[in-house]
């Protein structure tokens, strides 16, 4: 994996070309080690894949040879869902093949976009297995409880048009514009209070009984932030010289 750091945004880009990106057990660790640095110092991420893939799948050579006792590691599992719990926003920018675990992974991220190329689906029925790795739940808040049903229980991929029609992805873009269209998210969200973002994001992930009680103690912490006075301030102080 490929990891780019600037003061506001990490760039991950998985990159075993010879294997379409699969993620194999040392991209796992290799994102473990990224979410601890987000952990500690929170930053936007952005996730994509090298040579016009995102990512073909899990390792389909190390994935034959596990067992019960590796299933319930949750070895896939648990990164993403670390991955989805990092305290800024995550971003994927998926060219190509999205599949299986690929796909998962995809999931796992806050906001994802796409080129014309994408292909997103999980065919692990039709390998004696199931998408463990977040779909069964993820997929269906994504798209709905039907679509996703349909998708999971038949396998069947996704091109670019019907993930954008369906909210699987949410802007399509040429391969040759989509970093750039993601530094752009990654930038509008960076303009905005970080702190502001990470309670967004900490609303967002809270379950429906949460709420509102969840928001008003979110907001009560940013009603006393130097920030938000600070923010607003300028903000009324330019409409008055308008």
């Amino acid at each position: 994996m490929l990891v780019e750091r600037h003061a506001d945004r990490v760039v991950a880009t998985l990159n075993r070309p010879e294997v379409r990106n699969a993620i194999d057990q040392a991209t796992i660790d290799a994102l473990h080690a990224l979410c601890a640095e987000l952990e500690a110092e929170p930053r936007i991420l952005i996730l994509t894949g090298a040579g016009g893939v995102f990512a073909s799948g899990a390792d389909i050579a190390q994935l034959r040879e596990r067992r019960a006792a590796d299933a319930l590691a949750g070895i896939n599992a648990n990164c993403f869902v670390r991955i989805h719990e990092l305290p800024m926003p995550v971003i994927a920018a998926i060219d190509g093949y999205a599949l299986g675990g690929g796909a998962e992974l995809a999931y796992a991220a806050d906001l994802r976009i796409g080129t014309p190329a994408l292909k997103m689906g999980n065919p692990e029925t039709g390998l004696g297995i199931i998408a463990a790795a977040g779909a069964s739940w993820r997929l269906r808040e994504i798209v709905g409880e039907a679509r996703a049903a349909e998708l999971l229980l038949t396998g069947r991929l996704v091109g670019a048009d019907e993930a954008l029609a369906i909210g699987l992805v949410t802007a399509v873009h040429e391969a040759s514009g989509l970093m750039d269209a993601a530094h752009a998210l990654a930038d509008r969200i960076a303009a905005n209070d970080r702190a502001a973002t990470i309670a967004m994001k900490r609303a967002l992930a809270a379950p429906r009984a949460a709420h509102p009680q969840v928001d008003l103690e979110l907001q009560a912490e940013l009603f006393e932030s130097p920030e938000k006075e600070r923010r607003m301030t300028a903000f009324l102080e330019k409409r008055s010289r308008r």
